[in-house]
């Protein structure tokens, strides 16, 4: 399949942020696909508006509930793949991720065409340290369930799709659909022996943004994500071991 891109903005609630974030991808030279996932009726109007006023360049995908952003992202990338793309870049619409950076990240992905390209965060003073020292957590976690240091951030907003590999293995694992997907994707994509390229990018946290990150249910989930990847990692540490050890002799 030759190499073609579409952007994928997972949308719930965030009406004061999308105008911006789509015009950015479109000065970026990507369409977009929008999901909105089960949006309040006044946050939804904005996406037609978006969609009336682009044409083809800007579609819009409805989702009859809220999934949350796994959910939302899973039924993009089947889209973008229904369509004929070979890649998606994901990034979020709460204007976290600046769009200047996605032919960055596509001419990467054009370079490597199987591998994952993700975001590694360059933050600046807007990040709440809570957040940040939070982030280490999972860091630590994604690096023992893939015994390597590949994948440097897991969390990052902003990356690139392989769409084939990706979906074939959204159609053949159950992965979950809220918060954790970004890095339970990752892991697993990488456990099939995806390559994953890290690009820093800057991130900013708008001050009067709005984040859908619910406390105890989503740490929850994110916990009982690790768990259930730490004995996914124990059954296949023979395979990962011996993929690091072959990689090693190569080098």
């Amino acid at each position: 399949m030759a190499f073609s891109a579409i952007t994928v903005i997972p949308y719930y609630n965030h009406p004061a942020t999308i105008t911006a974030m789509v015009e950015g991808v479109l000065r970026a030279g990507l369409p977009c696909i929008v999901v909105n996932d089960g949006s309040a009726r006044e946050s939804v109007g904005v996406l037609d508006s978006l969609a009336l006023q682009h044409g083809a360049l800007v579609q819009v995908l409805h989702l009859p509930r809220n999934l949350g952003k796994g959910g939302a992202m899973m039924a993009g990338l089947r889209e973008a793949l229904r369509q004929g793309y070979s890649h998606a870049v994901q990034i979020d619409a709460d204007g976290q991720h600046r769009c200047d950076e996605i032919p960055r990240f596509v001419a990467a992905a054009r370079q490597a065409s199987e591998a994952m390209v993700c975001g590694a965060p360059a933050y600046d003073a807007s990040v709440p340290k809570s957040r940040l020292y939070a982030r280490y957590f999972t860091h630590v976690w994604v690096w023992i369930n893939t015994l390597s240091l590949d994948i440097q951030d897991s969390m990052c907003g902003l990356r690139v799709y392989p769409l084939a590999a990706t979906v074939a293995l959204l159609d053949q694992v159950r992965l979950g659909q809220r918060m954790e997907f970004d890095t339970e994707v990752l892991v697993r994509l990488h456990w099939r022996g995806l390559r994953v390229l890290s690009l820093r990018t800057p991130v900013t946290y708008p001050q009067d943004g709005i984040s859908h990150f619910q406390l105890w249910r989503d740490n929850a989930l994110i916990s009982g994500m690790h768990a259930r990847l730490f004995f996914g990692m124990l059954v296949r540490s023979p395979a990962l071991l011996g993929r690091r050890l072959l990689r090693g002799l190569r080098a």
